[in-house]
Parts: C-alpha cells; structure tokens; sequence
C-alpha cells in the first residue's frame, strides 16, 4: 500500500514496510486523534485550513478477498467433525451435502496463503469464525453452521475451524506477506436457541402488540434507542410471544448475558418488511433487542476484545440494514474510538447494506457512522452492464451519487465494490443465467470485462473465492458456496466452470486459469499507477444504450497525470469522442490497446474500444496548470431546513476542482462535513461552507 499522508512524527510510515511490532503483532502510527481534532474548531474555519483536509481516509487502496473458511482448504482433517461424535445431525459434518460442513479450517486457509497473495491481494476477508451451534432444522430442512452465521459463542473460533491460536497464526502468516485480516461479525442475531412457548411464529408488530414494562405499561422501544433515557424495565410478559430456552440450552451462548430471552425482539419471524425488517427474526435466529443499552455495550465489548487480542485490520458487518440505526452510531463510534487507543487508527468497518438503492446505503456511512458499505448499487449495475448488455447509463447513476458518502472520515471511494457473493450468487452464475446460449469463450469474455469495470473504477474491489476459477453454480445461498479443493457434492460436481474444461472432483488452486491470471494482472495494473485505485474519477461518456462507457482517472497527490478508462459492451467495435482534461495531450495505451490518440484544442479525444472490452489510455504529462482561478457558489439550504438536505456547490475555472464542506449549528463549533472532488460537488448535510477549491496537489495535508 502506498502511503497517502506524511507519517506524524514518531510514527512508522503506513505500509507492509514501516508496520512495527507490538509483542508479536502490527501496530500503525496514532494518525486518528490528529485528525478528529483537525475537523472541529471554535471559530469558522479559515480556507487554507479546509484545504488541508484529507481528500482521501483510511482505505482506498484495497484488493479484498472473500472465503468461507470451510469451502477454502482442508489443512487438518482431524477438526472435520469439530470434535463432535455421533451422526452429521450432531457434528455437522458431511462432505456430501452442500448444506454441511465440507472440511475446510483455518490451518489450510494459512497453507494458501501464497496462492491468495497471487492475485494481488492486499486484504482477506473471512466469513464469520466463531463458535456456532453445529446443526439447525430438522428433516429436510437441517443444515451446518458450516457458513458461520449461527453463533452460540462469540468469544471462540469455532471448532471445526480450529483454535484461537490458530487464528492468530493466520493473521500473522498474513500481515508477514503484506496482507489484512478483515472479520465477517454480526450483531443483529444470534443461533435459534429461544422459542415460544405459543408455537407460533409469525411477526405481530408494535402497534397490535406493544411492548409493557415490568409493571404492564406499554411503551415504544425505539424512544430509547439512542441511549439518551434510561430504558424501561422489562420481564417475560412484557413481549408479544413468551420466549422460553430449552433447559439443555439455557447456558449455551458466550458470554453469558446472551442467554437472557430479555435482550431479544421477541415478535416472531422477520417478513422483511416495513418495521418486521428490525424487528423480526432472521429466518427463526434469535433478533437481538438492539435497542438496549446493555445490548449496545455487550456488543462494543464483545468485539473489542477481538481488536484488543488480535491484530485484525478491520470488520466486514452482517445484516447491518436489520438492525436500528442508533446502534450503528454507537457501536461504530465506540469501536472506532477504542481501537485508536490500541494504536490501530485505520480500523476499517463496512457494513452489509442489501439493497441497490444508494440512498439506502449511503445513510449507513453519514447517520451510522461505518466507514464503508457492499456496494449493492453498484454490483447490480455491473451486472447490467457486463452480462446483460445494458445501458452504461445505469453505471453513471450510481457514480453519480457518490457525494452521498461524504462524511468526515469517509467517502464513496471506500466502497467496497463486487460482482457476485455467498447470498445472491456468483457472477459466473449470472452469466451463465443472463447468456445461456453463449459459447464459453463469450461468457469468459464478460467475465473479464466485469472483473476490469470492478478492478479499474473507484471502491475497493472484492473477488470472492472460486470466482477466480471461473465457478458458476445454480444460484445463491449453498449454490454459490463450492470448495476450492476436490468436492465430493453432487449439486456441485455437475457445475461448469468458465474458462477453463477442469471439474469440481479436482482441487482448483490453479494459478495459470485464465480468470486467475487476469485478476493478478489488473493488480498489478494498480498498484503501478494508483491513480487507477483512488484517483479522482470524472465520467466522460455513457452511451444510452450497449455501448461505450467512460471515465477519467486522475491522482490526488502532486502527479496529475490523467487516465482515460473506456468500456464497451456491445458485440462489435465501438468510437466515443469526450472531453479530456487536457488540449493537444497525446494518450498512450496501457491496457487493453497499443493505440495512441491526441486530443485537440478543445480537449477532447475519441477513443476506439474494442467489442466487449476495455481500455486505458495514459496522458503523456501532468496536467496544465489551470487558466483562471475557481470561484465557488454555494447553494445553501433554506433557513429553518431540517433533516438531511443537499449542499450543492457550483465550481467555475480551475482544474480538478475539490470542494470541502463544514457546517455550524447555532453558535456550536465548526464541524468539517466531507468534501467532493468531482461533479456534483454536493454534501448530504444540514449546512456548509466552502474553501476555494484548489487543483489536487495543494489539498494533501502537510
């Protein structure tokens, strides 16, 4: 990773290279307290000051990959059965059945690790590790906790994946070959340990049936989610249903608070809807009552003793949109404070937010406070685009919306994009659905030119196990969740695999795959010219219909050297003519095209793009200093507005124009509120002021 700000004094420099040891473990510089100084002062901010706010946070440079640890690698067999004996309804164990335990742990995680750094990989994300309860369901309907989702104990890694200690291998193994270790953790549910004593299970909402205190009041549990009341005192007859733990069960979860039917909804299974989406239980798992405080604080500890015993870099959050968003506040403020204090001020936390709508997800950035979300909105649009043929409009909308990230740790270019996942499915799987009459080496052709349009635009890009092998699958959930090493599943030994005539009876860590190979190239396309990972991007061109899109990547830093980067996803060769950020600068071809072009006096180029690729092109210099000096104006909102409103800033002269925003309440301290260092230069926020914006090599801080 290539360090964006000068290291405070008595700091190691960011990076694989200047990490120090800490009794055995990565520590980073304390950057953090610094900077949430900086972004609060009594008097109004003075321009130079805004200038100097950071035009990126904490990573934006990421190359994630995402592995169920037990469809990965099988380093020890003795933990196949989690040191359970008697049938797979008891272990959980069964190699043969895609809903049970296939063999994979974190020993053999930790054996391939150089096959996962081969990719390029900078950040391994796991999904959750700790102790589950091995067996839910019966009948037809039984299944592993295999996935990770169904946690009894929050303090252990699970059996069947190995020890603690072994875990703590991994992360060093890991960090000792320049790579994170990001955690899969959840706090909106535990395993299905309570029930109801009515046997029925349907959601009855607050309305029909509120909540009583202790003494038979009702009363409205989302009064006192934001912790500023005392919360009232509950018992079993304050729920909706009467929650009731077997006995063999009733000290099953760790820590031991978890096992209180008080610190749980209560109302039956979620329908996923309207207030049921909170509230309601997932599927039957145990729906914490997230508006406790004492919840809010088992959770914040819970957790912290990971980041205080492991030197983990960073939290992948579990169905963040099903719990309450005054949890997030806290729980991400709190994480985020004590992990600065262990020393760790880049603790990066993005949240699963499932939904394609950026007006959804992006509030889980400015009201929770999380760094980062999935990025849903644009994962559906790539799938548009690259496998369905759409129009390139779709994409421009969603890069469109990124100054609703801005915050003041945060901005869009922290996303963490993806093609495909464990829950909806692969891409190749929707390849596959949206193409089925296509010939393998057209459906090897998409899938290159969706890995090039996640890898070259802004966010941090995730591969997710296998996908680099080409797997396909019949749909999400288990469909989507093949092991890497040789299956002995039916369901999936009949799965094509793009690009490649291998089966799922043979290991397939193979790193000369077609997929694979292309994967490490475009990392180390990136890691070349990082302008590629977090450069300003400006959209240039978006076809209205299959066609060509396009966009400009330029460096923040004192390198201004523009990239073009177009697409096209029609079946014949494409022309685009757009505007470029320099007059009679000649483009050079880095990727994808050996072509030169020229732009002329008005600065624009036109650019040929292959059938169902994509290509860079790379400036042959800086760009020129601007003719004019910017001048700003500012559209404000009304006086008296309240809630979230836009903050829309008008940008005339200059260059590569970066407007930062702050905002006073009352006669309160300034509070700086994000910036936007592209059109639409805009702030999701109550109120702002602006420094005059400046070309990008004046905004690094000093």
């Amino acid at each position: 990773m290539i360090p964006r700000w000068p290291a405070p004094r008595g700091a190691a420099p960011r990076g694989e290279a200047g990490r120090r040891r800490h009794r055995g473990r990565a520590r980073r510089g304390p950057r953090a307290a610094a900077l949430r100084r900086s972004r609060h002062t009594a008097g109004a901010p003075s321009d130079a000051r805004l200038a100097k706010e950071p035009a990126r946070h904490d990573l934006t440079r990421e190359q994630f990959y995402f592995v169920l640890p037990d469809r990965f690698a099988n380093g020890d067999t003795r933990n196949d059965r989690g040191g359970l004996t008697g049938s797979r309804l008891a272990t959980g164990y069964d190699p043969t059945d895609k809903g049970f335990y296939q063999g994979g742990d974190l020993k053999g995680l930790t054996q391939k690790l150089d096959y996962i750094k081969g990719l390029g990989t900078t950040a391994i994300w796991m999904a959750p590790i700790f102790r589950n309860q091995p067996v839910q369901g019966t009948g037809k309907d039984a299944s592993a906790g295999y996935h990770g989702y169904w946690i009894t104990d929050f303090t252990q890694v699970d059996p069947h994946f190995g020890t603690n200690k072994d875990l703590e291998t991994l992360i060093d193994k890991a960090h000792d070959k320049g790579m994170k270790v990001f955690f899969d953790v959840i706090t909106n549910h535990t395993a299905d340990v309570v029930d109801y004593e009515e046997k029925s299970y349907g959601y009855l909402s607050k309305g029909a049936f509120p909540y009583l205190t202790k003494d038979g009041e009702p009363f409205d549990d989302t009064d006192y989610a934001d912790g500023s009341r005392t919360f009232p005192r509950v018992d079993g007859g304050s729920f909706p249903r009467t929650p009731v733990v077997p006995d063999a069960k009733k000290r099953v979860k760790v820590p031991s608070w978890l096992n209180d039917p008080d610190m749980y909804h209560n109302r039956g299974d979620s329908t996923f809807a309207g207030e049921s989406s909170e509230h309601g239980d997932f599927s039957g798992l145990d729906d914490l009552w997230t508006e406790r405080p004492e919840v809010v604080d088992g959770m914040e500890k819970i957790y912290q003793r990971w980041v205080r015993d492991f030197d983990i870099d960073g939290f992948r959050i579990d169905t963040v949109k099903h719990v309450n968003m005054e949890f997030w506040t806290q729980w991400a403020t709190a994480l985020d404070t004590y992990a600065a204090r262990k020393g760790r001020d880049d603790f990066f936390m993005f949240g699963e937010v499932y939904s394609a709508d950026t007006d959804v997800t992006a509030l889980y950035v400015t009201e929770g406070r999380l760094d980062a979300t999935l990025d849903f909105p644009f994962q559906e649009a790539a799938r548009q685009y690259a496998s369905q043929g759409g129009s390139a409009r779709k994409l421009a909308s969603v890069f469109g919306d990124d100054y609703k990230y801005a915050t003041d740790k945060a901005n869009a270019y922290e996303q963490v994009t993806f093609l495909g996942n464990h829950d909806m499915g692969r891409i190749g799987t929707f390849l596959t659905q949206d193409n089925p009459e296509a010939s393998d080496a057209e459906l090897l052709k998409k899938d290159m030119l969706a890995n090039e349009l996640m890898f070259l635009s802004r966010g941090n890009p995730v591969v997710y196990y296998g996908d680099e092998q080409g797997f396909t699958g019949a749909g999400g959930d288990k469909d989507a969740r093949q092991t890497l090493f040789a299956s002995r599943t039916a369901d999936y030994l009949d799965d094509d695999l793009i690009g490649t005539d291998r089966t799922h009876a043979e290991d397939g860590y193979d790193t000369k795959s077609p997929l694979y190979r292309q994967i490490s190239a475009l990392a180390k396309l990136r890691t070349a010219h990082p302008a590629l990972t977090d450069g300003i991007q400006q959209e240039r061109y978006a076809a209205d219909g299959a066609g060509v899109y396009a966009f400009s990547r330029t460096g923040t830093g004192k390198d201004t050297t523009e990239y073009v980067v177009a697409f096209n996803n029609s079946g014949e060769t494409r022309k685009a003519t757009f505007a470029t950020g320099s007059a009679r600068m000649t483009f050079k071809g880095l990727h994808g095209t050996d072509a030169s072009v020229t732009s002329d006096a008005d600065k624009r180029i036109t650019v040929t793009v292959p059938a169902g690729s994509a290509i860079v092109l790379k400036a042959s210099g800086p760009l020129a200093e601007p003719a004019a000096k910017p001048t700003v104006t500012l559209k404000a909102p009304e006086a008296g507005a309240t809630g979230t409103v836009e903050v829309t800033a008008d940008v005339e002269g200059g260059q590569l124009n970066r407007v930062v925003f702050a905002a006073q309440t009352g006669s309160g301290a300034w509070r700086t509120l994000g910036s936007a260092d592209h059109a639409p230069t805009r702030s999701p926020t109550p109120s702002a002021r602006t420094s005059p914006p400046v070309p990008p090599c004046a905004t690094r801080p000093s």
